[in-house]
């Protein structure tokens, strides 16, 4: 049997001790706590296995300060998985293992080509339709490559700008019913999707779907939770702090296979 078809499935990679060292672009840097992190890190991976997830966990990448944010690294669409080529080259050492990883789980794969760049936290999936950040770490040729992979499978693939945060599942995310919803300060144009609802606190931006309508969501939008708890929604908050000071979120944190149809 394909790996894949087993069981939901989430790839993970621990912090680097070196994450402090990670990129910021639109946030002022701050000290992070690098043992904090790691506890921080541990516990979103077990919640994960609690909602009925199977973390696989990518070999570390210690000299990788940006690692443990492994949803950048690839875009997974039905069996297809598609390695990113970050548009930060310090980043693009990440690549190889999560590559290695996905092929042992049964993926296809293809990998975007240089001169292109694309980030996997540019990719907002909600059903067939792939909405992709063009801003300042996907370009459009990497928009492109992506375009060229995932069409044939089925997909619709549409370009939105993002320039006030660093990816487009930075400011927007989805809501179980293809709701999105996103901080509007820092949405470049909600109009581009057909249903879009403000959220109160920026980190309420940023969901995970566990399934069975709960919410994986940071700890630090609680006013977010009830808005989605009015909703009908559980949610599951995990304290992120540490990575929200290096512009990393709870999707940024894994890459999540759904059977086949990730």
């Amino acid at each position: 049997m394909n790996p894949l078809t087993s069981s939901r499935k989430a790839l993970v990679r621990r912090p680097s001790p070196r994450l402090a060292e990670g990129l910021v672009t639109h946030i002022d840097r701050k000290p992070v706590d690098a043992a904090l992190a790691l506890r921080q890190w541990e516990e979103y991976v077990a919640t994960l296995n609690a909602h009925g997830w199977e973390t696989v966990e990518v070999p570390a990448a210690d000299d990788c300060p940006d690692g443990v944010f492994i949803e950048d690294t690839m875009v997974v669409y039905r069996n297809v998985a598609l390695i990113a080529r970050p548009g930060a080259e310090s980043r693009r050492p990440e690549t190889a293992a999560v590559e290695a990883t996905a092929a042992a789980l049964g993926c296809s794969l293809n990998r975007v080509r240089e001169p292109g760049t694309l980030d996997g936290g540019d990719v907002l999936k909600i059903g067939d339709t792939l909405y992709v950040g063009r801003g300042g770490r996907t370009d459009g040729e990497g928009v492109r490559q992506l375009r060229a992979v995932f069409e044939p499978l089925g997909a619709r693939v549409v370009a939105v700008p993002v320039s006030r945060v660093l990816h487009l599942k930075s400011a927007v995310t989805a809501l179980p019913d293809g709701t999105v919803i996103g901080y509007p300060p820092l949405v470049d144009d909600p109009r581009a999707f057909p249903r879009f609802l403000s959220v109160p606190e920026e980190s309420g931006s940023h969901v995970v779907l566990l399934g069975g309508g709960r919410l994986l969501m940071a700890a630090s939008a609680p006013r977010s939770a009830e808005l989605f708890a009015d909703l009908g929604y559980t949610p599951v908050p995990v304290d992120i702090s540490e990575f929200e000071k290096m512009e990393g979120c709870v999707t940024c944190l894994s890459v999540r296979l759904r059977g086949l149809y990730a």
